[in-house]
């Protein structure tokens, strides 16, 4: 748990969240470990509160599962979970692009292809975090200019299961999805094409249904 850091005293409860979740996601706190809430406090600087209250949202959103009075821990990453979770998130990107597209301006496009540049350069330097977040980015572009806060919510909630998977795979050897499928996203963004873009978006989510299917 090396990853785990004090964080600043703003907003204790939301950073306490992200930085639990970022390193259970990362695998700095390995499936099936025991965490408990006076260790993590010490060693993000803060009290026990905003990490219990950290804990109950990570147990609601899969991550954790706690048994009262025994123990909290990290779930086991679970192919059908993860395939449940692909699915979900990916209706609510394909909801976001038919909306976000005849709202998209040049520098929404500009965005989305510098992030797909950083993305294709982590992909070729093996490194998983930086592509994971430089994807996260350019699909970020549409779920934001879509104004649809219940989709950004989902997405957000769910997306964590995903990723855990992916680095695993990713870690045993595995490719991360294919820069030339965010280019076909964005020049039919580009181009206000509708239908090619949510076709393309669920063709890139539906890959990482398959990848849940590889690992039953």
């Amino acid at each position: 748990m090396e990853a785990i850091r004090p964080v600043p005293r703003t907003l204790l409860r939301d950073r306490a969240y992200e930085a639990i979740r970022d390193a259970i996601v990362a695998g700095d706190i390995a499936p099936g470990a025991v965490v408990k809430d006076a260790e993590l406090a010490e060693r993000l600087g803060l009290s026990r509160a905003p990490v219990r209250d950290a804990f109950s949202r990570l147990v609601d959103e899969g991550l954790l599962e706690s048994k009262p009075q025994s123990y909290t821990r990290v779930t086991p990453v679970v192919a059908a979970d993860v395939r449940d979770a692909a699915a979900v998130v990916g209706a609510m990107h394909e909801l976001v692009t038919r909306a976000a597209l005849p709202r998209l301006l040049a520098d929404h496009i500009g965005a989305m292809r510098e992030s797909n540049a950083r993305f294709a350069a982590a992909v070729r330097d093996g490194d998983v975090s930086a592509a994971l977040r430089a994807d996260d980015e350019l699909h970020d572009v549409l779920v934001r200019v879509s104004g649809n806060r219940a989709a950004a919510a989902t997405v957000a909630r769910y997306t964590p299961l995903i990723r855990r998977l992916e680095r695993r795979r990713f870690g045993e050897g595995g490719n991360c999805r294919s820069a030339g499928l965010h280019d076909e996203l964005i020049d039919a963004c580009a181009v206000g094409d509708v239908d090619e873009a949510v076709r393309v978006t669920a063709e890139i989510w539906r890959g990482l249904e398959d990848l849940a299917d590889l690992d039953t």
